[in-house]
Formats: structure tokens, C-alpha cells, sequence
């Protein structure tokens, strides 16, 4: 059996690693903060003093971390990956950063001998903790193929992309429909909540008909109970429509409606909604049917 390290014990990471747990694989567990590693020691991971600890020994090493920022302190760090990464090593990035970066790891494990792979995922919470997770990779065909196995045992679906970047790519095109699907289901909901509607029926209307998403499934709930905890947090969201938003100007591309539902995201952030479920955006649409009745009752 494999002996993994993982670094990144988020909303993601932890129930990832749980699963490998559950599994049957030794694994070696990092993360910044410790505390958030007392339910996986507890269930048998080994708990590394820092990152270059997570590898020792390991065959791979899952990370699933924020962002680049965080990504590059974990690697390129003080007693980081790079340090003690080695011949054979195998390297998994499922967390959502710029394929830049990617491929920079990629080229940069490579000078150690070992093999990197870009793998996000897809599903968000509750598919890390059923191990129902899409993963979408990038690297080389080879090091995917040998992977694949035990990216099938925390995923319903592994798919290769492409050559190093490529699951990177993938991940920001797919959280740019997320985006844009998340901000039309609000308005919708908006717009018939100002008529009048009942929004429960009208939830009821969208997922039976062709306006349905998976974020009409996923938020629409979450949207009528007020249940705002957070399976993927408004700032998550937001970084990764900057991203995209990103790419778009290096491919001099036009995106209206990506540039749309970021101004939204960015609005939710500022009022203080980051780390709640992106879900929460829908408060901005609420205030600003407030600002318009209040309005409206001064003239």
C-alpha cells in the first residue's frame, strides 16, 4: 500500500484524507494550523512538523491547498516539498490555482526526478466526503495512468486533460460556468421574490425545467434555508473568477457575463461574506431590493 503524504486539511482536504484513511493507506498529514489535524491523527494519520516532513517517505503527496500564494510557501518555502521532493515522488495539486504555476512545479519537481500532476477537482463538500470527487489532470500520460487507480478511490470520475497545465485550465473554464450559473440562479430568485412568487415553488419550477444547474440543486436550497456554511466559500469563488479573468486578458478574450459575476463576488466579499458559502452572494441582491424599497418610500 502507498504511502501518501497530505498538506491541506481545509473543507476540502480534511474529509479527502479521511477517505485515503478509510481506505487503507498510510498517511502522513500536514497542515499550518495543527489543531485542524486532531480528527485525522485520531483516525491513524501520522501528523508532519512541516511540509518537507509530509514527504519523507512518501511514494505521493496529495496537496489541496488555498491559493498560489500558499501553494509556493509549501513548495519553495523553509523546510518545503522542494527540500526533501526526490526521485520517484509523485506529486498531486488538487487545489485551484494559476496554470502558470502548474506548470512551474511541474518543471521544477521534474529537476528532483520527481513527477508532478495538476488534478482540481470538482463537487465541492459533500463529494470530497462521499469520494465522489471529478478530478480534471494535467501532466503526463504515463504518471496519470499510474495515478489513476488512487484518484479513483476519492473520485467518481478521472479524466485526463492534456500535458502539465491543462487541469489547471480546465478547472478555471468550469468555475467560470460556476460562477455565472451561481449569479443567475440569484437573480432569477430575485426577480421572482420582487413579484411576488413563492420562492420554494419557483425553486421547484427551475430545477424541473431548462433553466437547472447543479447550482440550482446544490444552492437553491441552501439559498431559501439561509444556510450559508460553507462547502465552497464566496472567496474561493472570487479567486478563482480572478484567475480566469486572468486568462481571459492573456488570451484577449471577451468575458461580460465572468466580469459580471466577479463585481458580484467582489461585492460580497467587501460586505464581509468571504468565508461564508458562495451561496451568501444572494444577500447583495437583497440589500439592494431593500436600497430600492427604502427608496422608493422617501419620494
Amino acid at each position: 500500500m502507498k504511502q501518501i503524504g497530505f498538506i491541506g486539511l481545509g473543507t476540502m482536504g480534511a474529509p479527502m484524507a479521511l477517505n485515503l484513511l478509510r481506505k487503507g493507506y498510510a498517511v502522513t498529514v500536514y497542515n499550518r494550523s495543527a489543531d485542524k489535524a486532531a480528527e485525522l491523527v485520531q483516525a491513524g494519520a501520522s501528523l508532519a512538523a512541516t511540509p518537507a516532513e509530509a514527504v519523507s517517505g512518501a511514494g505521493v503527496l496529495f496537496t489541496m491547498l488555498s491559493n498560489d500564494s500558499a501553494i509556493e510557501s509549501v513548495f519553495y518555502g523553509e523546510n518545503g516539498v522542494l527540500e526533501k521532493a526526490g526521485e520517484g515522488l509523485t506529486v498531486i495539486d488538487s487545489s485551484t490555482v494559476s496554470p502558470a504555476l502548474s506548470q512551474r512545479l511541474y518543471a521544477d519537481l521534474g529537476k528532483h526526478g520527481a513527477y508532478f500532476l495538476d488534478a482540481p477537482v470538482t463537487g465541492s463538500k459533500p463529494a470530497a466526503e462521499a469520494a465522489t470527487l471529478v478530478f480534471m489532470v494535467g501532466g503526463d500520460r504515463p504518471v496519470f495512468d499510474a495515478q489513476h487507480a488512487l484518484l479513483s478511490d476519492l473520485g467518481s470520475k478521472v479524466l485526463y486533460m492534456g500535458p502539465s497545465g491543462s487541469g489547471s485550465y480546465t478547472k478555471l473554464a468550469h468555475n467560470t460556468i460556476v460562477g455565472i450559473n451561481a449569479i443567475g440562479l440569484m437573480e432569477g430568485l430575485s426577480i421572482a421574490t420582487k413579484a411576488g412568487l413563492a420562492p420554494e415553488q419557483f425553486l421547484q419550477i427551475v430545477q424541473a425545467g431548462s433553466g437547472n444547474s447543479k447550482q440550482a440543486e446544490l444552492k437553491g436550497p441552501k439559498i431559501l434555508e439561509r444556510d450559508f456554511s460553507n462547502q465552497f466559500s464566496l472567496k474561493l469563488m472570487l479567486k478563482d473568477l480572478l484567475l480566469a479573468s486572468d486568462l481571459t486578458g492573456k488570451f484577449q478574450l471577451p468575458a461580460p457575463m465572468l466580469h459580471a459575476a466577479t463585481t458580484v463576488f467582489q461585492m460580497g466579499l467587501s460586505k464581509g461574506l468571504g468565508e461564508e458559502d458562495l451561496a451568501a452572494a444572494i444577500q447583495c441582491y437583497e440589500e439592494w431590493m431593500n436600497e430600492r424599497v427604502e427608496k422608493k418610500g422617501e419620494r
